[in-house]
């Protein structure tokens, strides 16, 4: 018998004899001999969730000396992927690389969704967040923050803000911001960012949220000025960049986030285990340092902080919809 046969005979022995959470929380327990482990990703390959999804997975399968594989069920701004892990097994053996939109966004902006967030999930733990960088067209003259807030509070309507489709994470904070400081702008969607920065570079628009990684570059040729990031503090990726919050709009925070997340059937101790392990992967530097280079900073927590940060979050995005009127086909 090998190692992971007799770790998944101990959790469900756990689970079984409804074993108080402290001593679940000490049992190790997680996958049958031979079971493949899925961490699916409901987004395409080659982007940022699936990049952290695959070095989530690389690290757990040599930890556990087992498969763990990256399955991308891409389509409905996350829901197919979503809905898959929502109709799973709750084995331990299919886990979601959950995201800000499917998890808290979708729910108050899609008509329709194809499942519940709170029944058909268990959180483990938040896996890391971003910010966004606010970018200036250089046509716009924006040097910093403070000249941009000016110069859309005294025209409004006169500037554009690009993103890449209504109820993004740039469309959000665009409104977010422009809520904030009480000002009006126009909004001019696109089926990708990479359209929306060729038209900032080429001042057909001229603000935008992007990701970090995209937009320090762009900044960095000159295409357009990097004025500040959407978290609290300031990134490692560029400690210069000021953040929202220090350049005039006081406790501004939007920040993009991932989490790991199992079917709503898998027993507590094969969750307890789980959190333990990916929380034991994002104390390694080698981890923190490859997160990092993304852009992301690690942020573990326990499946009922995580549950909690999704309830808090899908109010926040419930009332800015709201407020905004968005919708979406």
């Amino acid at each position: 018998m090998n190692k992971l046969s007799t770790l998944f005979k101990s959790a469900l022995l756990a689970a079984s004899f409804a074993v108080p959470v402290t001593f679940a929380q000490t049992t190790p327990a997680v996958f049958p001999a031979g079971g493949r482990v899925t961490i699916v990703v409901p987004f395409a390959p080659g982007g940022a969730t699936d990049i952290i999804a695959r070095l989530l997975a690389d690290e757990l399968g040599k930890r556990w000396g087992t498969a763990v594989v990256v399955d991308n069920k891409a389509g409905a701004g996350g829901g197919i992927g979503t809905e898959f892990v929502a109709r799973a097994k709750g084995d331990g053996l299919t886990l979601l690389l959950g995201t800000q939109t499917a998890l808290s966004v979708n729910p108050s902006l899609m008509k329709k969704i194809s499942y519940d967030v709170d029944k058909d999930f268990v959180p483990i733990t938040q896996l890391a967040s971003t910010p966004l960088v606010l970018l200036a067209s250089n046509k716009s003259g924006a040097r910093n923050v403070q000249e941009l807030v000016a110069l859309l509070k005294a025209k409004p309507d006169a500037l554009s803000y690009g993103t890449s489709g209504n109820g993004t994470s740039q469309h959000l904070t665009a409104l977010m911001l422009l809520n904030r400081i009480n000002a009006k702008a126009v909004h001019i969607p696109y089926k990708g960012s990479s359209q929306s920065l060729a038209d900032l570079a080429g001042n057909q628009i001229d603000m935008q949220f992007d990701n970090m990684t995209t937009a320090l570059a762009f900044a960095k040729n000159g295409q357009a000025k990097a004025l500040a990031v959407t978290s609290l503090a300031r990134s490692e990726l560029q400690p210069d960049l000021p953040t929202l919050a220090e350049s005039g709009v006081p406790g501004f925070e939007a920040v993009t986030w991932l989490g790991l997340l199992a079917p709503a059937t898998t027993p507590p101790a094969v969750t307890a285990y789980l959190n333990k392990e990916v929380l034991a992967v994002l104390g390694t530097p080698a981890v923190n340092a490859k997160l990092l280079a993304q852009g992301f900073t690690p942020k573990p927590m326990s499946p009922e902080g995580f549950k909690k940060f999704i309830r808090d979050e899908t109010v926040k995005f419930a009332d800015l919809i709201k407020t905004n009127a968005i919708t979406v086909e």
